[in-house]
């Protein structure tokens, strides 16, 4: 079977290697197709050399059909179309409360452990989810990310007829604004990249640049002076943490989507002054998944919009330096069966 493997320094290989049976409470799965998000990008880069075991296949967004079910595995079955919902809780403690999907010793699969991007991929069973048999494969690859955007918007509270303003309008900011639009609420995107932009206008929002447009002035002017109800943190740049307090109305919620690895300045007076809400937001939850595939399964928002580009297996290497050079496009697949 064919193989990918980030290598360092900016290099992946493509190998030929033997398929592997499952293990005992395992499932080996084919590969349909396999997202590249931002975290694969970061590891491609280098930025997370001391967490992955190099060299290794990485890779968490995926779809496929179960292949071989190991020893142990009851439910499951050879044919059935699956996705991987990759976090490994095995060390899960008391002290974790039951959050188990943010527990302290959390392994993350595709990071911690070889993920998905090879033809065959060997799983723990715990960590499936079904899907109908009429489920797009294709579409389906997007039910990670979009679990992510669930349960973003389901942390924030939102409700029909509220306003939420999403900082950022890539991939995962457009998934949570069309979660936060079938919610019932008015979705305001702020984005800086004019391609995004014209992206999100033509899937239907409303969207500015706030390098043109004072965002907190035309919050203000749609919503009647209120400001926004809920605001998605989804850039991860100063800016962003700059304005999400201002443009955040009284008892205003905040939830903080994007990783910040460094500590960042923050104006803790607006908390203060407003009543507002900070709430972290990290991975997803079994619920959460569920409701992607209803979402993926109904397929009633433009999902197909969110894929600009797929791509063999074979050739992965110049697919994150396309990345590089085109930081316009959303969500790239990988063909993991060619």
């Amino acid at each position: 079977m064919k193989a990918t493997r980030y290598e360092g320094n900016k290099t992946f290989s493509v190998i030929e290697k033997e398929v592997e049976a499952p293990k005992e409470g395992e499932v080996r799965i084919k590969v349909a197709y396999s997202g590249v998000c931002g975290t694969d990008v970061h590891i491609y880069h280098g930025m997370m050399d001391k967490r992955v075991s190099i060299p290794v296949t990485i890779g968490h967004e995926m779809s496929g059909v179960i292949d071989a079910v190991g020893v142990g595995v009851s439910g499951y079955s050879a044919g059935e179309k699956v996705v991987v919902r990759p976090l490994d809780d095995r060390g899960a403690k008391p002290s974790d409360k039951g959050f188990n999907h943010v527990c302290e010793d959390l392994k993350f699969i595709g990071i911690d452990s070889p993920g998905s991007m090879q033809q065959y991929w060997n799983v723990p069973a715990f960590t499936l989810h079904k899907l109908k048999a009429e489920t797009d494969l294709k579409l389906a690859a997007l039910i990670e990310p979009l679990s992510v955007a669930v349960h973003d918007v389901r942390l924030s509270g939102l409700q029909a007829g509220e306003t939420a303003v999403v900082l950022g309008g890539g991939p995962i900011g457009l998934l949570v604004a069309m979660v936060a639009k079938d919610t019932g609420a008015k979705v305001i995107i702020s984005e800086v990249n004019e391609n995004r932009i014209a992206k999100a206008k033509e899937l239907g929002f409303d969207a500015v640049n706030p390098i043109n447009t004072d965002l907190v002035a035309y919050v203000k002017e749609q919503t009647e002076g209120r400001l926004a109800d809920v605001v998605f943190e989804v850039a991860g740049v100063q800016p962003a943490l700059d304005v999400m307090t201002e443009v955040a109305g009284i008892r205003g919620r905040i939830v903080m989507v994007a990783i910040h690895g460094e500590p960042k300045p923050v104006n803790l007076f607006k908390f203060f002054w407003k009543e507002l809400k900070l709430i972290g937001a990290r991975v997803y939850e079994k619920e959460d998944y569920e409701k992607s595939i209803a979402l993926i399964t109904a397929n009633e928002l433009p999902f197909e919009e969110m894929i600009t580009d797929v791509q063999p297996l074979s050739n992965i290497q110049q697919v994150f330096e396309n990345i590089d050079n085109n930081p316009d496009g959303l969500k790239v697949l990988m063909d993991c069966q060619l």
